[in-house]
């Protein structure tokens, strides 16, 4: 089992890519149109999304994963985020299917310590202070992390029926977020090793390994539902992100 502690420290020449898997269709969202290329702002949702990403000094590449049949993305004007930013259409059926076709883009640059940021397509409040504050905290991390928040509200486990079956304790719980970075080399093991996960920090513990928590910010949501949307508008409305 990988031991955490005694893996090595990241070079001081470490690179950061950063892997937004955007090849789903957002079925819960209950929209033709999948919801990364729903109008926000005047631009694409998925494109504040990236905003920040390829604003960010510390990240040389940024990997958009792509449905092969995607024909929305030629829609729309990418080319003022910058060179950093590279599509890849080999996008999965799973979110990590995905992030393994990132994760092969980077490879033949990729140092087994250099980190890797996995970034949902649909989060696109995302702050630059947030996402300093988290590659600073995990800079010298053995392993790497997550964006999170404690939960704050009493939690309730359902029966079949939607009634309340039990009261959850909620303290040690928290809301896991996005990005979730970690050593390109471990989540490359950890992926190819369990890949029926929800997230990367999940296969990354299955492998043995102890992400840290980074506490982030409630406005960081992931668009799910239409009420979402609405509120992602309003967010970035009153404070402004990149792009």
């Amino acid at each position: 089992m990988p031991d955490p502690v005694t893996a090595s420290a990241t070079p001081v020449s470490a690179k950061y890519y950063a892997i937004v898997p955007a090849a789903g269709h957002g079925s819960r969202f209950g929209s033709e149109t999948p919801k990364q290329y729903l109008p926000l702002l005047g631009r694409p949702l998925l494109y504040h999304t990236l905003a920040v990403l390829c604003a960010c000094s510390a990240i040389d590449r940024v990997i958009v994963v792509l449905a092969p049949d995607d024909s929305w993305w030629g829609a729309f004007e990418w080319t003022s985020l910058g060179a950093k930013l590279e599509t890849v259409r080999q996008g999965g059926a799973t979110r990590a299917a995905s992030v393994q076709a990132g994760l092969a883009a980077a490879a033949t640059a990729a140092a087994g310590t250099d980190w890797v940021l996995v970034h949902d397509a649909a989060r696109p409040c995302l702050s630059a202070a947030a996402l300093g504050q988290l590659l600073q905290t995990l800079a010298d991390d053995p392993v790497g992390g997550l964006l999170a928040v404690p939960v704050a509200d009493t939690l309730k486990r359902s029966d079949q029926r939607d009634r309340v079956a039990a009261t959850v304790p909620r303290d040690g719980l928290w809301q896991a977020q996005t990005p979730q970075v970690f050593r390109y080399g471990l989540l490359c093991d950890a992926l190819a090793r369990f890949a029926d996960v929800t997230d990367e920090a999940g296969a990354m513990e299955a492998a043995g390994h102890v992400p840290r928590l980074v506490r982030g910010e409630l406005a960081n949501l992931k668009v799910t539902y239409p009420a979402d949307l609405a509120l992602a508008e309003r967010l970035l409305a009153t404070a402004p992100r990149v792009g």
